[in-house]
């Protein structure tokens, strides 16, 4: 991360703006529920309480996840910058070919690369994502697939960067009214609005499942794209819904840096969940700061059991980073502020959050002093489900019950 970067504000009417100009281009993706998974959630409280999980499902995204929101948006307002806005038929897809002299680049092994090689397709821009030489053949297929160009490099971050500003300099050299636009997989505020229409949409069917809005809402945090245009675009709603960030404890630096107010790197990060690998960005760090009122980390194990609840009794595909949110639900310890200050008494900030709450706390705060039987809303954001199944049936093995 570049921290001399100046950060920019997003605001919820960036949100609300990146709605409607990628509404026919995205998914309205579903809300699921499952009443055997409230159970289990509502079992960690007394009997006052009812947790109901509204599951936004972003892994029946196109391609497969979140990403393609922010990937799209960015594009679109590329194309109104240089006056080429006119709207292409959506269901144009593989058919339509580059009509745009400014194409795009990323670097990407994951949803980033397959999400802007589509969306760049379905716009008529060309795209370019450089990939690293170990990254799986399904992958670069799939981005190949979506007619973008793979250049492979040494497989480390250095030389990733290194080869975008080399192809850049090679097309910009080979044509003067070529401009190459690099589109970040999450440091964009053009991406973060995109990605915060995901929580615009949860929001909207809250109200239209169960005529209340939400209480609490439970994102994944990698680099921070997705937690930050959610969180923007929850508080901007209603400043009442508690965020949470939810990330593996072996990839914990968004949990370090937000509660010692100082960006941490993620360095050698080590679990299952390889889309939360990335460390905050530039302008999704301070907005976290801004706008997030807690981030809870889980173990492996955790992760592991939340992904195969999922599989046994919502009978849907998520990859392990989008079950991160879950087991913050089911596991996450009910005295955290405790735990936090006891082993962070140096980098430990009380004034990020001044009322100590996490998930746990928040929920019981909401039912105290009710007499009468509370019903508390709390939305689960399933980030993708781009899963290599076979090595995900492996960890699945010895694993029983919660």
């Amino acid at each position: 991360m570049s921290i001399s970067v100046t950060p920019r504000a997003v605001h919820l009417s960036d949100i609300k703006a990146a709605h409607e100009r990628i509404k026919p281009y995205v998914h309205r993706t579903p809300v699921l529920t499952s009443a055997t998974i409230d159970d289990i959630v509502s079992g960690r409280f007394d009997g006052n309480i009812k947790i109901r999980l509204l599951f936004k499902c972003e892994n029946f995204q196109k391609a497969g996840a979140f990403k393609f929101r922010g990937a799209t948006n960015a594009i679109r307002l590329l194309l109104s910058e240089q006056n080429a806005s006119e709207p292409l038929n959506p269901g144009e897809g593989s058919s339509h070919r580059a009509k745009y002299n400014f194409p795009v680049i990323t670097h990407s092994s994951g949803n980033h690369a397959q999400a802007l090689a589509l969306a760049a397709q379905q716009q008529g821009v060309t795209c370019h994502v450089i990939m690293p030489s170990n990254a799986p053949g399904v992958k670069k297929s799939a981005v190949r697939g979506y007619s973008a160009i793979v250049t492979e490099c040494v497989p480390t971050l250095a030389a990733r960067e290194e080869t975008v500003l080399e192809v850049t300099r090679r097309l910009e050299a080979a044509d003067s009214q070529v401009k190459v636009e690099f589109i970040s997989p999450y440091d964009d505020v053009r991406v973060i609005s995109g990605q915060g229409t995901a929580a615009v949409e949860l929001l909207e069917q809250a109200m239209e499942l169960t005529g209340r809005t939400l209480n609490a809402l439970v994102v994944p945090v990698g680099g921070g794209g997705l937690l930050s245009g959610c969180a923007v675009a929850a508080k901007g709603t209603d400043e009442s819904i508690f965020v949470i960030g939810a990330e593996p404890s072996g990839a914990d630096d968004a949990f370090r840096s937000f509660y010692g107010k100082a960006f941490v790197p993620s360095i050698e990060p080590k679990t299952i969940a390889d889309g939360l690998l990335t460390s905050l960005g530039t302008h999704t760090f301070p907005l976290i700061l801004k706008h997030v009122d807690a981030i809870q980390t889980v173990t492996e194990d955790q992760i592991i059991r939340a992904t195969k609840l999922v599989y046994e009794r919502m009978k849907i595909v998520i990859e392990p980073s989008s079950a991160v949110s879950l087991a913050v639900a089911l596991y996450s310890p009910g005295e955290f502020w405790r735990y936090l200050s006891a082993v962070t008494p140096r980098t430990f900030n009380a004034s990020i959050s001044p009322t100590g709450l996490d998930f746990v706390g928040k929920i019981e705060q909401l039912a105290k002093g009710k007499e009468s039987p509370i019903e508390v809303n709390v939305g689960i954001v399933f980030s993708g489900g781009n899963v290599d199944l076979v090595n995900l049936v492996e960890r699945f093995k010895g694993i029983d019950g919660l």
